[in-house]
């Protein structure tokens, strides 16, 4: 078995190899060769954690496993961070266990590139402002991702706790591009392309906040009861998901179907605009909303890589199991 501890991750898997991974998985998705199976995530009843189990298996690629982990919000003061996971990788020819992977970065990674994938074939042509909701720690990963996708010109940002901003700021600049934090009905008004990224269970962007032509990649919303947007917005969108299944039952979608203002059949995956089978945005004026459930193809995808570039670079650690 290969162990890659999660110290040696940022040294093997970058964005450019994280987006080649997750775009190569909706596409294999989109043409039924790879496929999630039911996700587990409940709260286990101490110290405010969630707690579950992603999996599946991608024939093109040959992966096979799961991602155990969850959220802890109390890991900060710990010095840890609150997504915890790691990735078990199986060989799909035997069962036998084939790696074991750190997956607190890979997560911020395969999350941000699935973000940027459908900034890529979603955003409005010509996109120059990118709105950012939440300023909590993938917030930056985010931020860098999507900035690859478009010639943003300017960010803009609003978190609930508007005293942690300067962390969206110092990574705008880091970036090259100026920051402006905004409420919120200035931010819908404004961007272009807006990435919600928080753990809210109320919504928090409005219908009546958006105007004009917009991509929103909802990132937060992947647990029953998480909403980041309000149901009448994601009605009026054009509505994609990584898998529709994981949209209708936790993801941002949730809400939607469940008061009927939105049709499961009305759900798009992205997968299918990549390989060319939805054309995507259609008009200018358009609004495009991506729910990024998160699925467990990604983290496989992305531990896969990462297991092959840790063997290749004399990393990886081989126990006998």
């Amino acid at each position: 078995m290969i162990i890659v501890p999660e110290k040696e991750i940022a040294d093997l898997i970058d964005r450019k190899a994280s987006f080649d991974a997750v775009e190569s998985v909706f596409a294999a998705m989109a043409q039924k060769d790879a496929y999630n199976f039911p996700v587990i995530r409940e709260s286990i009843g101490y110290a405010d954690a969630l707690y579950g189990f992603k999996s599946g298996f991608d024939k093109a690629g040959l992966a096979l496993g799961l991602k155990s982990g969850g959220y802890w919000p109390g890991n900060m003061a710990k010095g840890l961070t609150n997504h915890q996971s790691t990735v078990i990788l199986f060989d799909p020819d035997t069962g036998k266990v084939k790696a074991l992977v750190g997956g607190n970065l890979l997560t911020a990674l395969r999350t941000a590139a699935a973000s940027a994938v459908s900034i890529k074939y979603l955003a409005p042509k010509g996109a120059k402002v990118l709105g950012m909701i939440g300023a909590g720690h993938q917030s930056a990963f985010q931020m860098r991702a999507a900035a690859e996708q478009c010639n943003f010109e300017k960010v803009i940002g609003w978190n609930h706790n508007p005293e942690n901003l300067h962390k969206l700021e110092k990574i705008a600049h880091e970036i090259g591009l100026p920051f402006e934090a905004v409420g919120l009905e200035q931010l819908g008004e404004h961007a272009d392309v807006i990435i919600t990224i928080t753990s809210s269970f109320d919504p928090i962007l409005l219908d009546a906040h958006v105007t004009g032509g917009t991509h929103i990649a909802c990132m937060g919303t992947d647990t029953k009861g998480k909403q980041e947007v309000e149901s009448a917005l994601v009605a009026r969108a054009t509505v994609f998901t990584d898998e529709i299944a994981q949209s209708i039952t936790i993801g941002e979608c949730q809400h939607a179907v469940g008061d009927g203002s939105l049709k499961e059949s009305d759900i798009i995956e992205l997968g299918s605009v990549i390989t060319a089978k939805h054309v995507g945005r259609s008009f200018d004026d358009e609004i495009t909303l991506f729910d990024g459930t998160g699925v467990g193809l990604q983290d496989l995808a992305v531990a896969s890589a990462a297991v092959d570039l840790a063997i290749k670079k004399g990393v990886a650690i081989d126990v006998d199991f």
